[in-house]
Order: C-alpha cells, then structure tokens, then sequence
C-alpha cells in the first residue's frame, strides 16, 4: 500500500475534529441542528488553515444517508464517498484553473438537474476569487437565487478580492491562524498515536515555522520525521530548515553584549558551514530579543510563552532594555535588507556588525547599572605621534 501524507490521512473526519475553528464550527453546527443552513457560504482565512476540511464536512452532514446532521455517521456511502473524494454529488472546482466565463457557464448548466446520490448538490468552489469579472456575473443570478436542492460553498485565500455583489450574497466566515500551542499540540497527539519519538521543543519549532498554517506543519513534520529516520528532535529538525541551534542565538547575543566583534566574527564564520537559511536565523534572533525586552519589562508573560525563562533571564542581565530594541530594530532592517546584499551571508553578518558599529557609546547599562565603551577593532592601532612647537 503506497504512503499517504499525514495532511490526508489525519484531515478532521467530524466538526469536533476541527481545531482553532471554534467560531465557525459553532455556528455551522447549530445551522444543522436547526434545519436552517443557507445557500451559500463563503470560507476565507489564510492557507492551510481548514477552508476545504471544513466545506467538505458540511457537504458530507447535508448529504450523510443517516439524515442532515451535525454529526454525520462517517460510515455510510455517502460520508465514505466525500472522504474519498468519490461522491458524485460533490462538484469541487479550482477556480485558478477555470477563470473563463465558458467555464463556468458549463457548470451553472447542470445546476438544475436533481442530485444522483445524495441529499443535495454541492458545489465547492476553491480559491474562488481568481474567477473573472464575466464569471462572476454569470455566477450572480444562480448564486442569489438557486434551486432548493443546490448548496454553493465558495472557498478563498483573498475575499478582498470578490465583488460585493457575490460577498452580500453569502454567509461569511473567515478562518483564523491557528497559534503556536494548537499546531504544536496536533504535531504531538499524532506522533503518539503513529508511535514516533519526539521531544517537545522540535514541535514548537515546527510549528512556529508552520506560521497558522496546520497543513504546512503536517508537511514539515512529515518531512522531519523522513530526515530524521523515524525521530524528531530539535536538533534535526533546525538541521533541516537550514536554522541556527539555540547555543548559536546565545553566543550571538553574548558576543553582542560583550561588544566583542572579534568573537562574533569567529561564530559567524562557524556557521557559514550550516549553510543556513538566514532569513530564519534572523527571525530567531528576533524572537529571544522579543523576549529579552519582555523580561525587562514583564517577566511573567514569559512563563504564559513557555520561553526559557533561565536562559533569557541569564541574557536580560547581560543586554540592557535600550540595546535589546536597538538590536531588534537593526534585525529588522537587516532582514528587509538582506534581499539587496551580494549575499545572504554577507548581509547577515553585516547585520550583525550593524549592530556592534552604531551602537550608543558610553550608554549607562540598566540591566547590570554598569557603564560600557564602544567595542574595539580588530584592526591594529596605529602609532601616535605628536606634534611639536618649534620655538625660537
């Protein structure tokens, strides 16, 4: 039997399977449970985020032969045929693919003909804001008024997009981003159930690198699961996406404390042979320095991130509130920047020289109440001489 992705073989079966959707969940379920489900549905919200799971489980409670439920059986003909994206009744279209006006005039032709299998003909219509203007005005007059067995479930990534014309004539939900817990939480429930090794801190890179998107961290974690043969750890898993370990961002910013340019340049060049990807490497920089300013100020919210608290605190006594914005906003530039640099090698450690060279002299440290001096060059002090008044 050939693999199937974890993406598909772990795509929520039932509405309580959904994940982060709350809000939408509720609201279709009491819809179902009411008798009262619109004609017409529009999901947005960002990629991977559950728009066509969650189409695909309305399509499957209209049409479940046990009756319109909120629970549908998953077991008969009809529940088994849309996970298998078998059901005939279910006309999922990709609008990228078909933006022609003909196009979908084909498919608003066979509107009126009654469903063969089910209970209700669905069409489901994907990223359905590349239509063109034509389609969409040959989409208005079904999509307002259409036949009482037809459900119209439109999926897409940019809503602002749509005509208000097709927009006023749907329910709208949109999808939010799932945060870091509840992909990370996922990643782990799976990889218990598919008996997989695992430690904690590997998932939440994972899932941090997911960006709201569980779909993408199902993809990564299968992908790490491949590298690391069966195992996933963090080390592994950074490996992988080409990121700095955790020892790295610390000797960075310990250098940096230290106004020592000469240790960042030796570390700097001790990665170079990870060959990272250093648009994340500043993104991890980023992130403790996001932290750092939080324990300067807050340092409660770091135990409700799950951050290192010793390992920050430690950094926090070392890098003052003033220099942990300043280096934040020099990483900011660095990253828009790092684009236009000969490479991204250079223009990582440029950014990092950045924030050494304008660093402000002589700032009195509020972190450790100690004074500091502009860190020295490694280039060779040259002689001093002076000048002498020749009197007569």
């Amino acid at each position: 039997m050939s693999y199937q992705a974890l993406a598909r073989r772990w795509r929520p079966r039932h509405f309580s399977d959904v994940i982060g959707q709350d809000h939408v969940v509720g609201a279709l379920t009491a819809a179902l449970d009411q008798d009262r489900v619109h004609h017409a549905f529009l999901f947005s919200g960002t990629r991977g985020v559950g728009k066509t799971t969650v189409a695909r489980l309305l399509a499957k409670a209209l049409n479940c032969e046990r009756g319109v439920s909120s629970k549908p059986c998953g077991e008969c003909g009809v529940c088994q045929g849309v996970e298998e994206g078998r059901f005939i009744d279910l006309i999922e279209i990709d609008a990228a693919s078909r933006t022609r006006v003909d196009d979908t005039r084909e498919i608003l032709d066979n509107v009126q003909y009654a469903p063969t299998q089910g209970r209700c003909k669905v069409y489901l219509i994907d990223e359905v804001h590349m239509l063109s203007t034509h389609s969409f005005n040959a989409l208005l007059k079904t999509l307002e008024e259409p036949p009482a067995h037809v459900k119209f479930l439109l999926a897409t990534t940019d809503p602002q997009k749509l005509p208000a014309t097709i927009l006023s004539r749907c329910l709208q939900f949109n999808l939010r981003a799932l945060d870091l817990d509840q992909i990370a939480g996922n990643l782990e429930k799976i990889l218990v159930e598919e008996d997989i090794k695992y430690d904690r801190s590997g998932l939440t890179t994972l899932a941090r690198v997911a960006a709201g998107s569980m779909r993408d961290g199902l993809s990564l974690l299968d992908q790490a699961i491949a590298f690391g043969s069966g195992t996933v750890t963090d080390e592994q898993v950074r490996e992988m996406l080409g990121m700095m370990e955790d020892r790295h961002v610390e000797e960075i910013l310990g250098a940096l404390a230290d106004d020592d340019a000469i240790a960042l340049v030796q570390l700097i060049q001790r990665m170079k042979e990870r060959a990272l990807d250093y648009v994340a490497a500043l993104d991890d920089l980023l992130l403790v320095l996001h932290d750092i300013s939080l324990c300067h100020v807050a340092p409660d919210a770091l135990d409700a991130k799950g951050s290192d608290t010793q390992k920050i605190s430690g950094l926090a006594q070392r890098i003052s509130v003033h220099d942990a914005q300043f280096f934040y906003q020099i990483g900011l530039y660095g990253k828009r920047d790092l684009a236009l640099a000969p490479d991204p090698a250079s223009g990582f450690e440029m950014t990092l020289l950045r924030m050494l060279a304008f660093r402000p002299v002589d700032d009195q440290d509020t972190a450790g109440g100690a004074t500091r001096s502009r860190a020295k060059s490694v280039l060779p002090e040259e002689p001093q001489t002076t000048a002498t008044n020749e009197r007569e």
